[in-house]
């Protein structure tokens, strides 16, 4: 398996390529990383067959429809996206192919009503929804506190304890974390109610992603505006 973390700096945004038998898939691929992208996949050999999208991003422009037109790759997105540009919209517990590997989507809303995360063997992609000793906000786009707190403790920590956790963006500085050391260690999960949950989360007073109306419409256009 091939394996990278990229970082996009204006956004804090992580991107992730993983490759096996000469294919690869990207997810959360930012648009104007797509030249550094290409250039990756050249030099490790690797045809990309899949890019996706955890949710419909506010804080960045996604590079999915500009890799679809210079790769012919497949978009993949969650079913409640409402980016109806993308090739393929994926439900709760889909598997995508990419070589010998399998990522299985998991429906985590809460952050987005669309939030999807990808279970891939021992690691998990979680996008916006669990962060490294936080989680994300819920307070745009159809976010839901209540539906975020089933999403962490109902999908996500019940999984493995040495799962590894890659998320969407961090801001600190962090890279990696594990469901077991965000279930000991995340200020966040120290809810024990949804209803702890649902109040810690309205309580937070966050200005808005500075792109945010920029970023929203382009990328329910696949960013290709």
């Amino acid at each position: 398996m091939i394996f990278r973390q990229m970082f996009e700096r204006e956004s804090s945004t992580y991107t992730y390529l993983v490759g096996s038998e000469g294919e690869a898939a990207l997810i959360d691929p930012v648009r104007e990383e797509v030249p550094r992208y290409l250039q990756l996949l050249s030099e490790l050999g690797l045809r990309l067959v899949v890019a996706i999208d955890t949710h419909v991003h506010a804080d960045h422009v996604t590079g999915l429809g500009e890799l679809r037109a210079q790769t012919g790759c497949v978009t993949v997105m969650g079913e409640r996206a409402g980016s109806d540009c993308v090739t393929r919209k994926v439900r709760d517990g889909e598997v995508i192919a990419v070589g010998a590997l399998r990522l299985t989507a998991l429906a985590t809303p809460g952050h987005t009503d669309d939030s999807m995360s990808y279970l891939m063997g021992d690691r998990v992609f979680t996008g916006d929804t669990l962060l490294i000793r936080s989680t994300g906000r819920t307070d745009f786009q159809n976010g839901d506190p209540e539906a975020q707190y089933e999403s962490l403790f109902e999908r996500l920590l019940r999984l493995p304890e040495a799962t590894a956790v890659y998320p969407g963006h961090d801001y600190k500085g962090w890279t990696v974390s594990s469901i077991g050391e965000e279930r000991a260690h995340n200020p966040r999960l120290k809810a024990t109610t949804p209803e702890a949950y649902v109040a810690q989360m309205r309580a937070l007073k966050l200005p808005n992603p500075k792109l945010m109306d920029i970023a929203v419409p382009a990328n329910l256009a696949c960013g290709r505006v």
